[in-house]
Protein backbone atom coordinates (compact mmCIF):
# COMPACT_ATOMS: atom_id res chain seq x y z
CA UNK A 1 0.00 0.00 0.00
CA UNK A 2 2.92 2.79 0.70
CA UNK A 3 4.57 1.88 -2.26
CA UNK A 4 1.22 2.60 -4.03
CA UNK A 5 0.82 5.37 -2.38
CA UNK A 6 3.87 6.95 -3.21
CA UNK A 7 3.14 6.04 -6.66
CA UNK A 8 0.40 8.12 -6.62
CA UNK A 9 1.87 11.15 -5.00
CA UNK A 10 4.62 11.15 -7.58
CA UNK A 11 1.80 11.13 -10.41
CA UNK A 12 -0.31 13.78 -9.03
CA UNK A 13 3.45 15.86 -8.70
CA UNK A 14 4.01 15.42 -12.16
CA UNK A 15 0.92 15.99 -13.15
CA UNK A 16 0.82 19.46 -10.97
CA UNK A 17 4.24 20.33 -12.62
CA UNK A 18 2.89 19.97 -16.19
CA UNK A 19 -0.31 21.94 -15.67
CA UNK A 20 1.71 24.90 -13.82
CA UNK A 21 4.63 24.63 -16.98
CA UNK A 22 1.86 24.96 -19.25
CA UNK A 23 0.38 27.70 -17.72
CA UNK A 24 3.46 29.70 -17.24
CA UNK A 25 4.03 29.20 -20.92
CA UNK A 26 0.90 30.47 -21.76
CA UNK A 27 1.44 34.28 -19.74
CA UNK A 28 4.74 33.86 -21.84
CA UNK A 29 3.12 33.98 -24.66
CA UNK A 30 0.39 36.26 -23.25
CA UNK A 31 2.46 39.40 -22.68
CA UNK A 32 5.43 38.85 -25.42
CA UNK A 33 6.12 42.05 -27.28
CA UNK A 34 4.58 41.91 -30.83
CA UNK A 35 5.96 43.42 -33.95
CA UNK A 36 3.93 43.42 -37.60
CA UNK A 37 5.59 40.70 -39.37
CA UNK A 38 6.63 41.97 -43.14
CA UNK A 39 2.92 42.60 -45.49
CA UNK A 40 2.64 40.23 -48.76
CA UNK A 41 3.77 42.26 -52.07
CA UNK A 42 0.59 44.38 -53.36
CA UNK A 43 -1.38 43.85 -49.61
CA UNK A 44 -1.92 47.04 -47.70
CA UNK A 45 -0.61 47.75 -44.41
CA UNK A 46 -2.94 48.22 -41.62
CA UNK A 47 -3.27 52.06 -40.91
CA UNK A 48 -1.21 52.17 -37.06
CA UNK A 49 -3.44 52.65 -33.60
CA UNK A 50 -2.21 54.90 -31.30
CA UNK A 51 -1.86 53.56 -28.20
CA UNK A 52 0.27 55.08 -25.44
CA UNK A 53 3.13 52.80 -23.63
CA UNK A 54 1.66 52.01 -19.75
CA UNK A 55 4.38 51.35 -17.29
CA UNK A 56 2.72 49.40 -14.52
CA UNK A 57 2.80 50.84 -10.93
CA UNK A 58 4.59 47.89 -8.68
CA UNK A 59 3.43 47.60 -5.13
CA UNK A 60 5.50 49.14 -2.32
CA UNK A 61 8.70 47.64 -1.98
CA UNK A 62 8.90 45.92 -5.30
CA UNK A 63 11.56 46.56 -8.00
CA UNK A 64 10.77 49.25 -10.65
CA UNK A 65 11.82 47.40 -13.44
CA UNK A 66 10.06 49.18 -16.77
CA UNK A 67 11.38 52.85 -16.78
CA UNK A 68 14.68 52.08 -15.82
CA UNK A 69 15.50 48.93 -17.42
CA UNK A 70 13.56 50.00 -21.08
CA UNK A 71 15.29 53.39 -20.49
CA UNK A 72 18.14 53.94 -23.62
CA UNK A 73 21.35 54.48 -22.30
CA UNK A 74 22.41 58.37 -22.14
CA UNK A 75 24.33 60.37 -25.14
CA UNK A 76 26.97 61.07 -22.30
CA UNK A 77 28.60 59.07 -19.79
CA UNK A 78 27.26 59.97 -16.47
CA UNK A 79 28.63 59.58 -13.05
CA UNK A 80 26.91 59.79 -9.43
CA UNK A 81 24.60 62.84 -9.45
CA UNK A 82 25.41 65.65 -6.97
CA UNK A 83 21.80 66.78 -6.21
CA UNK A 84 23.46 69.23 -3.76
CA UNK A 85 25.32 70.79 -6.52
CA UNK A 86 21.98 70.30 -8.99
CA UNK A 87 20.09 72.44 -6.54
CA UNK A 88 22.20 74.93 -5.52
CA UNK A 89 22.61 75.87 -9.51
CA UNK A 90 19.13 74.84 -10.80
CA UNK A 91 17.52 78.09 -11.28
CA UNK A 92 20.53 79.17 -14.04
CA UNK A 93 18.76 78.39 -17.12
CA UNK A 94 20.31 81.20 -19.29
CA UNK A 95 23.82 80.54 -21.31
CA UNK A 96 25.27 82.33 -24.19
CA UNK A 97 25.09 81.23 -27.83
CA UNK A 98 28.60 80.46 -28.06
CA UNK A 99 27.49 79.51 -32.28
CA UNK A 100 24.80 80.33 -34.11
CA UNK A 101 22.61 80.09 -37.19
CA UNK A 102 20.58 82.57 -37.54
CA UNK A 103 19.88 82.22 -41.20
CA UNK A 104 19.30 78.76 -40.85
CA UNK A 105 15.21 79.33 -41.21
CA UNK A 106 15.40 82.13 -44.17
CA UNK A 107 13.85 79.59 -46.90
CA UNK A 108 15.68 78.64 -49.95
CA UNK A 109 15.10 81.98 -51.88
CA UNK A 110 11.65 80.97 -53.31
CA UNK A 111 8.43 82.34 -52.19
CA UNK A 112 6.59 81.45 -48.74
CA UNK A 113 10.30 79.56 -48.59
CA UNK A 114 10.43 79.27 -44.55
CA UNK A 115 10.93 75.81 -43.16
CA UNK A 116 8.24 72.73 -43.93
CA UNK A 117 9.74 70.47 -40.99
CA UNK A 118 12.90 71.31 -38.84
CA UNK A 119 15.12 68.57 -37.89
CA UNK A 120 16.89 69.09 -34.03
CA UNK A 121 19.03 67.06 -33.41
CA UNK A 122 20.56 66.77 -29.40
CA UNK A 123 24.59 65.68 -29.95
CA UNK A 124 27.96 65.99 -28.32
CA UNK A 125 31.10 67.52 -29.56
CA UNK A 126 33.33 64.65 -29.85
CA UNK A 127 30.28 62.75 -32.15
CA UNK A 128 31.39 63.71 -35.64
CA UNK A 129 30.63 60.56 -37.11
CA UNK A 130 27.10 60.39 -35.85
CA UNK A 131 26.54 64.07 -37.33
CA UNK A 132 27.88 63.11 -40.89
CA UNK A 133 25.81 59.80 -40.78
CA UNK A 134 22.54 62.36 -40.26
CA UNK A 135 23.30 64.55 -42.71
CA UNK A 136 24.28 61.98 -45.36
CA UNK A 137 21.35 60.26 -44.67
CA UNK A 138 17.37 61.27 -42.97
CA UNK A 139 19.21 64.66 -42.00
CA UNK A 140 19.68 65.80 -45.24
CA UNK A 141 18.52 69.21 -46.07
CA UNK A 142 16.92 70.66 -49.05
CA UNK A 143 12.90 69.65 -50.39
CA UNK A 144 12.26 66.62 -49.73
CA UNK A 145 8.94 65.18 -51.15
CA UNK A 146 8.16 68.71 -51.91
CA UNK A 147 8.85 70.05 -48.59
CA UNK A 148 11.64 72.35 -47.33
CA UNK A 149 14.13 70.47 -44.72
CA UNK A 150 16.57 72.63 -42.31
CA UNK A 151 18.60 70.96 -39.72
CA UNK A 152 20.34 71.62 -36.52
CA UNK A 153 22.53 70.08 -33.75
CA UNK A 154 22.61 71.00 -30.36
CA UNK A 155 25.77 71.18 -28.35
CA UNK A 156 26.89 72.14 -25.15
CA UNK A 157 30.55 72.70 -24.48
CA UNK A 158 32.35 69.20 -23.39
CA UNK A 159 32.91 68.96 -19.82
CA UNK A 160 36.07 68.54 -19.38
CA UNK A 161 36.81 71.69 -21.09
CA UNK A 162 34.44 73.48 -18.61
CA UNK A 163 36.32 71.89 -15.88
CA UNK A 164 39.53 73.23 -17.68
CA UNK A 165 39.21 76.87 -17.46
CA UNK A 166 40.76 78.92 -14.90
CA UNK A 167 38.94 81.40 -12.93
CA UNK A 168 38.57 84.29 -15.12
CA UNK A 169 41.76 83.34 -16.61
CA UNK A 170 42.41 82.05 -20.42
CA UNK A 171 41.17 78.42 -21.64
CA UNK A 172 43.62 75.20 -22.04
CA UNK A 173 45.00 74.03 -24.74
CA UNK A 174 41.73 71.45 -25.13
CA UNK A 175 39.34 73.99 -25.18
CA UNK A 176 41.02 75.88 -28.45
CA UNK A 177 41.38 72.35 -29.57
CA UNK A 178 37.30 71.51 -29.94
CA UNK A 179 36.69 75.08 -30.61
CA UNK A 180 38.32 75.31 -33.44
CA UNK A 181 36.85 71.53 -34.92
CA UNK A 182 33.18 73.39 -34.24
CA UNK A 183 33.90 76.42 -35.58
CA UNK A 184 35.34 74.64 -38.48
CA UNK A 185 32.52 72.23 -38.69
CA UNK A 186 30.01 75.10 -38.31
CA UNK A 187 31.77 76.94 -41.15
CA UNK A 188 31.30 73.42 -43.67
CA UNK A 189 27.68 72.95 -42.83
CA UNK A 190 26.20 75.45 -40.58
CA UNK A 191 24.34 73.57 -38.39
CA UNK A 192 25.86 73.27 -35.03
CA UNK A 193 24.38 75.35 -32.28
CA UNK A 194 26.56 75.50 -28.62
CA UNK A 195 25.77 76.92 -25.86
CA UNK A 196 28.16 77.46 -23.10
CA UNK A 197 26.44 75.19 -20.77
CA UNK A 198 28.05 71.23 -19.88
CA UNK A 199 27.48 69.02 -22.15
CA UNK A 200 26.26 66.06 -19.65
CA UNK A 201 22.93 63.92 -19.11
CA UNK A 202 21.25 65.99 -16.60
CA UNK A 203 22.10 69.07 -18.94
CA UNK A 204 20.10 67.97 -21.52
CA UNK A 205 17.01 69.73 -19.49
CA UNK A 206 19.20 73.03 -20.33
CA UNK A 207 19.70 72.13 -24.20
CA UNK A 208 15.67 71.70 -24.44
CA UNK A 209 14.83 75.45 -23.16
CA UNK A 210 17.43 76.34 -24.91
CA UNK A 211 16.54 74.71 -28.58
CA UNK A 212 12.76 76.43 -27.75
CA UNK A 213 13.99 79.82 -27.06
CA UNK A 214 16.26 79.85 -30.38
CA UNK A 215 13.46 78.32 -32.44
CA UNK A 216 10.83 80.69 -31.46
CA UNK A 217 13.55 83.63 -32.49
CA UNK A 218 15.04 82.37 -35.12
CA UNK A 219 12.53 80.13 -36.85
CA UNK A 220 9.19 81.97 -35.96
CA UNK A 221 7.40 80.61 -39.12
CA UNK A 222 8.37 76.82 -39.07
CA UNK A 223 5.48 74.50 -39.43
CA UNK A 224 6.44 71.58 -38.06
CA UNK A 225 9.53 70.38 -35.40
CA UNK A 226 10.98 66.86 -35.61
CA UNK A 227 13.33 66.69 -32.06
CA UNK A 228 15.57 63.88 -31.50
CA UNK A 229 18.80 61.92 -30.45
CA UNK A 230 21.63 61.50 -32.94
CA UNK A 231 21.63 57.07 -32.61
CA UNK A 232 18.09 57.30 -33.88
CA UNK A 233 16.58 56.25 -37.62
CA UNK A 234 13.97 58.15 -39.01
CA UNK A 235 12.23 57.07 -42.13
CA UNK A 236 11.57 60.95 -43.03
CA UNK A 237 8.78 60.12 -46.19
CA UNK A 238 6.79 58.97 -43.38
CA UNK A 239 7.32 61.12 -40.99
CA UNK A 240 6.16 64.27 -44.12
CA UNK A 241 3.48 62.16 -44.91
CA UNK A 242 2.11 61.83 -41.26
CA UNK A 243 2.23 65.77 -41.27
CA UNK A 244 0.91 66.23 -44.56
CA UNK A 245 -2.74 66.27 -43.39
CA UNK A 246 -2.19 68.24 -39.87
CA UNK A 247 -2.33 71.83 -39.27
CA UNK A 248 0.64 73.42 -37.69
CA UNK A 249 -1.26 76.58 -36.35
CA UNK A 250 -3.00 73.57 -34.04
CA UNK A 251 -1.20 72.23 -30.97
CA UNK A 252 0.54 68.89 -32.06
CA UNK A 253 2.85 67.32 -30.09
CA UNK A 254 3.08 62.89 -31.42
CA UNK A 255 6.24 60.25 -30.37
CA UNK A 256 5.92 57.25 -28.09
CA UNK A 257 4.15 58.11 -25.31
CA UNK A 258 4.89 57.22 -21.85
CA UNK A 259 2.25 57.28 -18.97
CA UNK A 260 2.32 56.11 -15.08
CA UNK A 261 6.27 56.20 -15.16
CA UNK A 262 7.35 56.54 -11.45
CA UNK A 263 10.30 58.21 -10.01
CA UNK A 264 13.31 56.14 -9.67
CA UNK A 265 13.70 56.12 -5.77
CA UNK A 266 17.30 54.22 -5.68
CA UNK A 267 20.57 55.52 -5.10
CA UNK A 268 22.18 53.66 -7.69
CA UNK A 269 20.00 54.34 -10.51
CA UNK A 270 21.37 57.52 -12.94
CA UNK A 271 17.62 58.01 -13.12
CA UNK A 272 17.75 58.29 -8.98
CA UNK A 273 14.99 61.02 -8.15
CA UNK A 274 14.37 61.95 -4.31
CA UNK A 275 10.99 62.87 -2.88
CA UNK A 276 12.55 66.19 -2.32
CA UNK A 277 13.14 66.69 -5.86
CA UNK A 278 9.84 65.08 -6.91
CA UNK A 279 7.43 64.09 -4.62
CA UNK A 280 4.60 62.98 -6.61
CA UNK A 281 4.39 58.85 -7.22
CA UNK A 282 4.62 59.61 -11.17
CA UNK A 283 5.30 61.27 -13.59
CA UNK A 284 3.03 63.67 -16.05
CA UNK A 285 2.47 61.37 -19.53
CA UNK A 286 5.79 62.19 -21.94
CA UNK A 287 6.98 61.85 -25.53
CA UNK A 288 10.36 59.77 -25.44
CA UNK A 289 12.86 61.84 -25.96
CA UNK A 290 14.67 59.74 -28.87
CA UNK A 291 12.21 61.43 -31.18
CA UNK A 292 9.26 63.65 -31.56
CA UNK A 293 7.46 65.68 -33.56
CA UNK A 294 5.69 68.87 -32.62
CA UNK A 295 3.64 72.25 -34.81
CA UNK A 296 4.91 75.04 -35.15
CA UNK A 297 2.21 76.47 -32.32
CA UNK A 298 3.18 74.50 -30.12
CA UNK A 299 6.76 75.04 -30.35
CA UNK A 300 5.91 78.72 -29.12
CA UNK A 301 3.53 77.34 -26.18
CA UNK A 302 6.21 74.96 -25.20
CA UNK A 303 8.72 77.93 -25.37
CA UNK A 304 6.91 79.96 -22.96
CA UNK A 305 5.33 77.23 -21.03
CA UNK A 306 8.99 76.23 -20.31
CA UNK A 307 10.17 79.28 -19.11
CA UNK A 308 7.76 79.14 -15.91
CA UNK A 309 8.39 75.34 -15.17
CA UNK A 310 11.02 74.60 -12.37
CA UNK A 311 13.85 72.70 -13.93
CA UNK A 312 13.95 69.09 -13.58
CA UNK A 313 16.87 67.18 -14.51
CA UNK A 314 15.20 64.50 -16.90
CA UNK A 315 14.50 66.53 -20.48
CA UNK A 316 11.75 64.42 -21.67
CA UNK A 317 9.65 64.34 -18.10
CA UNK A 318 10.49 67.89 -18.26
CA UNK A 319 8.81 68.15 -21.36
CA UNK A 320 6.09 66.32 -20.01
CA UNK A 321 5.38 68.55 -16.83
CA UNK A 322 5.20 71.84 -19.33
CA UNK A 323 3.30 70.13 -21.71
CA UNK A 324 0.69 69.84 -18.33
CA UNK A 325 1.06 73.63 -17.67
CA UNK A 326 -0.44 73.43 -20.88
CA UNK A 327 -3.09 71.11 -20.34
CA UNK A 328 -1.81 69.70 -23.64
CA UNK A 329 -2.02 65.47 -23.96
CA UNK A 330 0.95 64.43 -26.25
CA UNK A 331 -0.29 62.35 -29.25
CA UNK A 332 0.55 58.36 -29.17
CA UNK A 333 2.44 57.17 -32.41
CA UNK A 334 3.25 53.39 -32.94
CA UNK A 335 5.82 54.35 -35.58
CA UNK A 336 7.60 56.21 -32.87
CA UNK A 337 9.94 53.54 -31.67
CA UNK A 338 11.94 55.09 -28.87
CA UNK A 339 12.30 51.81 -27.23
CA UNK A 340 13.81 50.44 -30.83
CA UNK A 341 12.30 47.34 -32.56
CA UNK A 342 11.21 43.87 -30.17
CA UNK A 343 11.52 40.50 -31.68
CA UNK A 344 8.55 38.94 -33.26
CA UNK A 345 7.33 36.39 -30.92
CA UNK A 346 5.31 34.78 -33.82
CA UNK A 347 8.27 34.94 -35.96
CA UNK A 348 11.68 34.85 -33.89
CA UNK A 349 13.31 33.86 -37.08
CA UNK A 350 13.27 37.32 -38.07
CA UNK A 351 16.03 39.83 -37.75
CA UNK A 352 14.58 43.60 -36.29
CA UNK A 353 17.53 45.04 -38.06
CA UNK A 354 15.26 44.15 -41.70
CA UNK A 355 13.82 46.77 -43.94
CA UNK A 356 10.48 45.40 -44.13
CA UNK A 357 10.62 47.28 -40.68
CA UNK A 358 12.08 49.84 -41.17
CA UNK A 359 10.08 51.12 -44.16
CA UNK A 360 7.00 51.39 -41.87
CA UNK A 361 8.03 53.25 -39.04
CA UNK A 362 9.10 56.62 -38.40
CA UNK A 363 11.81 56.35 -35.55
CA UNK A 364 13.90 53.92 -34.59
CA UNK A 365 15.95 54.70 -31.73
CA UNK A 366 19.73 52.85 -30.60
CA UNK A 367 21.62 52.91 -33.91
CA UNK A 368 24.97 53.33 -34.46
CA UNK A 369 25.89 55.69 -37.17
CA UNK A 370 26.69 52.32 -39.72
CA UNK A 371 23.81 50.93 -39.08
CA UNK A 372 21.82 54.31 -39.80
CA UNK A 373 24.02 54.58 -43.15
CA UNK A 374 22.78 51.25 -44.13
CA UNK A 375 19.68 51.01 -43.41
CA UNK A 376 19.18 54.09 -45.58
CA UNK A 377 21.02 52.73 -48.19
CA UNK A 378 18.89 49.19 -47.82
CA UNK A 379 15.77 51.35 -47.81
CA UNK A 380 16.44 54.03 -50.88
CA UNK A 381 18.89 51.84 -52.98
CA UNK A 382 18.07 51.45 -56.78
CA UNK A 383 16.03 48.94 -56.29
CA UNK A 384 14.32 49.53 -53.27
CA UNK A 385 14.08 47.39 -50.07
CA UNK A 386 14.09 43.52 -50.64
CA UNK A 387 11.09 43.01 -49.06
CA UNK A 388 9.08 44.92 -51.63
CA UNK A 389 10.09 42.26 -54.42
CA UNK A 390 7.99 38.76 -54.62
CA UNK A 391 11.32 37.20 -55.23
CA UNK A 392 14.70 37.47 -53.74
CA UNK A 393 16.79 40.32 -55.52
CA UNK A 394 20.03 38.64 -57.12
CA UNK A 395 22.81 38.59 -55.44
CA UNK A 396 26.08 40.82 -56.16
CA UNK A 397 29.23 42.44 -55.53
CA UNK A 398 28.37 44.54 -52.89
CA UNK A 399 29.38 48.31 -53.65
CA UNK A 400 29.26 51.47 -51.77
CA UNK A 401 27.93 53.75 -54.67
CA UNK A 402 25.56 51.80 -56.37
Amino acid sequence: MRRLRLRRDASLTLLLGASLGLLLYAQRDGVAPTTSAPRAPGRAAPKPTPRFRTFQLPDAGAALPAYEGDTPAPPTPTGPFDFARYLRAKDQRHFPLLINQPHKCRGDGAPGGHPDLLIAVKSVAADFERRQAVRQTWGAEGRVHGALVRRVFLLGVPRSLGSDRADGGEVGGAQTHWSALLQAESRAYADILLWAFDDTFFNLTLKEIHFLAWASAFCPDVRFVFKGDADVFVNIGNLLEFLASRDPAQDLLAGDVIVQARPIRMRASKYYIPEAVYGLPAYPAYAGGGGFVLSGATLHRLAGACAQVELFPIDDVFLGMCLQRLQLTPEPHPAFRTFGISQPSAAPHLSTFDPCFYRELVVVHGLSAADIWLMWRLLHGPHGPACAHPQPVAAGPFQWDS
